[in-house]
């Protein structure tokens, strides 16, 4: 009987794979036939060209992405890492397809780095993410399709295996994917939204060590700086929390734009840890927190989380012009560690909104200043 089981499913087994062999032509004829569409990444803030919607049927987008292990300041005084990065930027590009596209990625790892990288695809269904598929050498690359078959926002990041996986996060390896429905986001009662501008935030941590007297150590190379980093990066504590690679990088004249009445995308990402995003005077008119826009968005929300290995994504109508701070609203990352971005907005102030009734002025001598100013409770 046992054997009699064996050979029928050993059959089973024979048929499934030689019906799967057949079907790998056919598909290959099916994905031969389907549009392809060569697309240009752009270093964040900004996403490529995109559409919203689409009534078109699938395609295959193909994405080119180099790693480079790069050196880069991270902050105002000088700090210096050894990064490694897609494309060159900290996060790498927003990739964006919608839901059944084929994403295609070639990428190349040239033979002036030093180590190994891969990629996983926290957006893409199979070993690893295609981090089993990816791995390049120096002087080698490698073309990875996917089949976007979930709408959102999600992660990707390098990871080599073993602690190499949190040395290559955290050292800037990491960007996002946006799949967006083919009929575009849809608010919580399913009527369509539009947004004018989008912009893709994403907030990195680092871990540089200091030397006796409190300062950030600087090395010759990535490989030297290795022992020391990881050491800090065991005890959890980044020495930076900052928002696309660098204190500042989002303020002062690298401050994002937007008008009064335009209504702005805000994807942000954190591959390694916990983060709250709030906009300060602002709101997240719509916001899919845990990223999937199969969700209905949650509505009105004044910060939001986005959980370690994660992105979320919100949606806001600026109302009033002015200087808005987008910050991690860990305060203390955000002031002392660097998570803070401005959008500069432009347009005309709504009194009905917010109005100063009254300025600054001394409080007078014997006038009444509230609660303190009570008679005591005579019992």
């Amino acid at each position: 009987m046992e054997n009699a089981m064996f050979t029928r499913r050993t059959m089973m087994a024979a048929a499934a794979l030689a019906t799967l062999v057949a079907a790998v032509p056919a598909l290959a004829d099916d994905l031969a036939k389907l549009p392809r569409e060569q697309v240009e990444l752009v270093a964040p803030p900004f996403i490529h060209a995109h559409e919203q919607a689409t009534k078109a049927g699938p395609k295959v987008l193909q994405f080119k992405m180099t790693i480079q292990e790069k050196e880069l300041v991270i902050d105002n005084e000088g700090t210096k890492i050894h990064a490694m990065t897609f494309n060159g930027s900290v996060p790498g590009p927003l990739m964006v397809a919608h839901q059944g596209d084929y994403v295609e990625l070639t990428l190349i790892n040239p033979d002036t780095n030093m180590m190994a990288h891969n990629i996983d695809f926290h957006s893409a269904t199979g070993g690893l993410g295609g981090g089993e598929l990816t791995m390049v050498n120096p002087g080698e690359q490698v073309v990875l399709r996917w089949k976007a078959d979930r709408a959102g926002v999600f992660v990707y990041h390098c990871a080599p295996g073993g602690s190499m996986i949190p040395w290559h996060v955290t050292s800037g390896m990491n960007g996002a994917v946006m799949v967006l429905p083919r009929e575009g986001l849809k608010d919580d009662t399913g009527k369509p939204l539009h947004y004018d501008k989008a912009f893709y935030i994403g907030e990195q941590d680092f871990y540089v060590p200091r030397d006796e007297n409190g300062k950030f150590k600087s090395y010759e190379s990535a490989g030297d700086a290795y022992p020391d980093q990881a050491e800090v990066m065991r005890k959890l504590i980044p020495s930076h929390e900052v928002f696309n690679g660098k204190v500042g990088s989002l303020t002062g004249k690298n401050a994002l734009t937007a008008k009064v009445g335009e209504q702005v995308l805000l994807v942000h990402s954190q591959a390694n840890r916990d983060t709250r995003p709030h906009l300060i005077g602002g709101h997240g008119d719509f916001v899919w927190e845990t990223g999937k826009f199969a969700n209905r968005p949650e509505k009105d929300l004044e910060t939001w989380f986005i959980r370690g290995g994660s992105a979320g994504a919100a949606l806001y109508t600026f109302k009033q012009p002015g200087i808005y701070a987008y910050v991690n609203h860990n305060l203390i990352e955000a002031v002392e560690l660097g998570a803070t971005a401005h959008f500069k907005v432009e347009g005309t102030w709504n009194d009905d909104l917010m109005k100063q009734v009254s300025p600054p002025s001394p409080i007078l001598s014997g006038a009444k200043t509230g609660a303190l100013d009570a008679p005591a409770h005579k019992h």
